[in-house]
């Protein structure tokens, strides 16, 4: 049972870990990106419809990682529109980000019934990793992590590695995270901040792309235009990490584990025994992402230029 209850709360963690980097580097560049529900939306329809149209024509592993990065592309392509509104034409950014939350499951609706007739989109799942070689058959370690696995767990650990050392060993980080704390004096030093922002959004739309994919792949066969609310509980995440790579990390296998006891609970006999009403169990991940943040809402450490359109002309 413990087994089972890791790799499920892995299923759930992982998008999550994947969708709030995503948005740690939109924010770290200065740019609120509230609209990581709808890239996520746009991001699971596009790999999913990829994967819907070749999947007999390829073997399961590349599938996904192409799908991956058809993902990847339709992200960054929607967050194009969210970059320009909020960077060059200084609009809003939350109204920004609304505006393509609203507008994504409208347009994959839409784009399915032209397509195919119907909105949603079937797939076959046949990527699950029964053991890995060599590492699942380790003691303890390889169960948890190694079996009944998907390669998109561990495309999130590097992820979240890779993210790290972008952000704080190299240039290029240094600059972002310039650019979302003091983009005047980051642009006096010859930084381009509107340059370091479009990419901070763009990455953001990338990651938000993959991280849709990634929710739907483990946890159904079918892609209905909906992601349940995991971009707005990312942020969350964003949140209560700390806009920090590793508090996120933490902060996603925390909500994850919510998310799966809330799932997994008719399994449990202790929980069943308690006799509390199924909703409330489905209620937990929400209820719980409301305290913790306001119990950390006043300890907040988002950039200080987050949301702030940049005007080159002003000091």
């Amino acid at each position: 049972m413990l087994y089972f209850i890791i790799q499920q709360m892995m299923y759930f963690s992982i998008p999550l870990l994947i969708v709030a980097l995503g948005g740690l580097f939109s924010e770290r560049s200065g740019v609120v990106n509230i609209a990581l529900e709808g890239i996520m939306v746009i991001g699971a329809f596009s790999g999913i419809y990829f994967i819907n149209q070749t999947q007999g024509a390829l073997p399961g592993q590349p599938v996904l990682l192409l799908a991956i990065l058809v993902a990847a592309a339709a992200g960054m392509l929607i967050s194009l529109l969210h970059a320009y509104a909020a960077i060059n034409m200084k609009a809003d950014q939350v109204i920004s980000g609304t505006a393509i939350n609203i507008f994504a499951p409208a347009f994959v609706i839409f784009v399915a019934r032209m397509l195919q007739g119907v909105q949603q989109i079937p797939f076959v799942n046949q990527f699950r990793i029964n053991s890995v070689p060599v590492l699942g058959d380790i003691p303890v370690i390889g169960p948890l992590l190694f079996q009944n696995t998907y390669i998109t767990t561990y495309i999130g650990v590097g992820i979240l590695v890779i993210s790290w050392l972008v952000l704080y060993k190299t240039r290029f980080g240094l600059r972002l995270r310039a650019c979302g704390e003091h983009p005047q004096a980051a642009d006096s030093v010859g930084i381009n901040v509107y340059k370091m922002r479009y990419a901070g959004v763009l990455i953001s739309g990338a990651l938000a792309g993959i991280g849709g994919l990634v929710f739907v792949i483990p946890t159904s066969t079918n892609f209905n235009a909906t992601v349940s609310g995991y971009g707005f509980l990312a942020l969350a995440v964003l949140i209560f990490g700390q806009w920090k790579p590793w508090r996120i990390a933490g902060a996603a296998l925390f909500f994850g584990f919510m998310k799966t006891l809330s799932a997994v609970y008719s399994g449990i006999p202790f929980l069943v025994g308690l006799g509390i009403p199924s909703n409330i169990y489905k209620m937990i991940p929400y209820v719980a992402t409301l305290i913790l943040l306001a119990f950390t809402g006043k300890t907040s450490c988002a950039p200080k230029a987050e949301g702030i359109p940049y005007d080159k002309g002003s000091r």
